[in-house]
């Protein structure tokens, strides 16, 4: 499958004499953005469960091992609950909780066309699911495994590859929220990439289908 990226042109108003107040700002579309989110999710998913099992070979539980002062060690637990052990009694919670994240992660991840947002969503997706499988399939029970923790940051809490993805997926979903980037064109856009195939180009101010305006336009 081609890419087939769309721009998205947004500018104020003209002034006087047709001049824009400021350069229109652009935003570039693609159809290939779910397959770069859920190729992110596959690969934290994979180095989550590989780091896990290393640490479950060659740590002993429990045994902290130095690697940067108190700062950062290895130190092999096994969590029941939230991160810093919050909920302990509760993981069947928290595996609810990680499938409907999923679902919810993926649905938006399935309609992503910006490849910020798919870079996302994928860090997020990768993250909760990994730690759905734990749930699901790690002891004492189905549904209510205990995560694999063994990053140990000072004494404030112990956790895992997905963990560091989660973090920083939502730091970068806080960061495009701050900064006005959008998932996907809105429906009027007609660089909407949900449109048939075709370049359109649709005039926005006051120049008319043939004057000075600035246009909007991309391929679907």
């Amino acid at each position: 499958m081609s890419e087939q990226d769309g721009t998205d042109e947004t500018a104020h108003e003209p002034t006087d004499g047709g001049t824009a107040a400021r350069a229109p700002r652009q935003q570039r579309w693609t159809r290939r953005a779910p397959w770069l989110a859920f190729g992110i999710a596959a690969t934290v998913l994979v180095v989550d469960q590989l780091t896990k099992l290393w640490a479950e070979a060659t740590l002993t539980r429990g045994e902290r091992t130095p690697l940067i002062g108190d700062a950062l060690g290895i130190q092999l637990i096994y969590n029941p609950g939230a991160a810093f052990s919050f909920g302990e009694n509760t993981t069947w919670v928290f595996t609810i909780a990680a499938a409907i994240g999923v679902g919810v992660t993926a649905w938006f991840a399935w309609r992503a066309r910006s490849r910020a947002w798919a870079a996302a969503l994928g860090l997020v997706l990768g993250g909760a699911f990994t730690h759905l499988l734990d749930r699901l399939f790690r002891e004492p029970s189905f549904g209510q495994g205990h995560v694999v923790d063994f990053i140990a940051y000072f004494d404030w809490f112990i956790g895992n590859v997905a963990d560091i993805a989660l973090f920083f997926g939502v730091v970068t979903f806080l960061t495009l929220e701050l900064l006005g980037i959008r998932l996907r064109p809105e429906s009027s856009d007609s660089s909407d990439s949900s449109e048939p195939s075709g370049e359109s180009e649709t005039s926005v101010g006051g120049g008319g289908a043939d004057g000075g305006g600035v246009r909007e336009g991309g391929t679907a």
